[in-house]
């Protein structure tokens, strides 16, 4: 079964941090900072969130002579959307997998005392 998009633990930071403040603006710099990712690894998820249309992107001038023009992001309205889906489904996942273990237990639990065995 194929992966779900967005949903590798680097991605899920970067929307979290964008999910922070959703209308701001934010440059790549300061996402790596809260999010502690290299720009390696930073800046390729920016770009594919963008190629989507899940970010908005654009260039803010420099703030004094000399310096270059930075890059700034924000989620597109539907970037939001996905960007908390696919969080809130990562916080649900450990609630699902305490149930499948209790479940386990159970049908371990059945079988030993009505089998005789463990399965």
């Amino acid at each position: 079964m194929p992966r779900t998009p967005d949903t590798s633990p680097q991605t899920l930071r970067v929307f979290e941090a964008l999910l922070s403040n959703p209308n701001a603006w934010r440059y790549g710099y300061d996402l790596s900072k809260e999010t502690g990712l290299a720009s390696g690894t930073l800046y390729p998820i920016l770009m594919r969130l963008a190629e989507r249309q899940l970010l908005e992107t654009r260039w803010e001038p420099a703030s004094r002579p000399g310096l270059p023009p930075r890059h700034t992001y924000q989620l597109t309205a539907d970037g939001a959307v996905i960007a908390a889906q696919r969080v809130a489904a990562r916080d649900a996942a450990p609630a699902r997998a305490r149930a499948g273990n209790r479940i386990r237990q159970a049908k371990e639990a059945y079988f030993a005392l009505f089998l005789g065995a463990t399965s």
